[in-house]
Parts: structure tokens; sequence; C-alpha cells
């Protein structure tokens, strides 16, 4: 099974509210067992145009495990803080596994 790849692209509006939901969303992230690969202010855009100012990827088990962190009761409670924190991109990519 492919793992599951969060990619989030935050134009922060409030930095003190995106500190609050950084501690609300920490507890699922882990519960979650994702790991954090990157989160970059400042990406090297070579196209095109990236929004945000800040890019964070997430790395789960499975496309489902990461379905199932962003639906969980526990980080639906944090996710009105970055809503209304930052402008946001949020997409979840099934990772490539090579045909046999």
């Amino acid at each position: 099974m492919p793992k599951g790849y969060v990619i989030l692209t935050e134009a922060i509006k409030d930095q003190a509210a995106m500190e609050e939901y950084g501690r609300k969303s920490a507890p699922p992230l882990i519960e979650s067992r994702a790991r954090v690969l990157a989160v970059d202010t400042e990406p090297l855009t070579l196209e095109g145009e990236w929004h945000g100012n800040r890019t964070v990827v997430l790395e789960f088990e499975s496309v489902e495990a990461a379905h199932a962190w962003y639906g969980s009761e526990s980080y639906q409670e944090a996710l009105p803080l970055r809503l209304a924190a930052a402008d946001c991109n949020l997409v979840i990519l099934s990772g490539f596994e090579r045909p046999a």
C-alpha cells in the first residue's frame, strides 16, 4: 500500500493564532503517527507561482491514514484555528509505487 502525503500551503495572516493551531494540532498529528517531512517559509519556485508563505509536507502510512487524521475529531477541533489564521490549500496525495 503506498504512503499518503499531505501538502499544505498557508498564507498566514495571524501568526499568534497559527501558533495556537500548532499547539492544538500536534496531538492529532502524533496520534496519527505522521512524519513531518518539510516545513519551509521560502520554497524555491522554479516555475509558476506558489501560494502562501509557509509550505508543510506530511507523510502518513497510507492515503486512508491521512484521511483519518484530517477527519479525526481532535484535528477537526484544531482546524478552525488554521482556517481563521491563514488562507490555505491542502491536498492529499498517494505515494508512488514502482510497478512490478
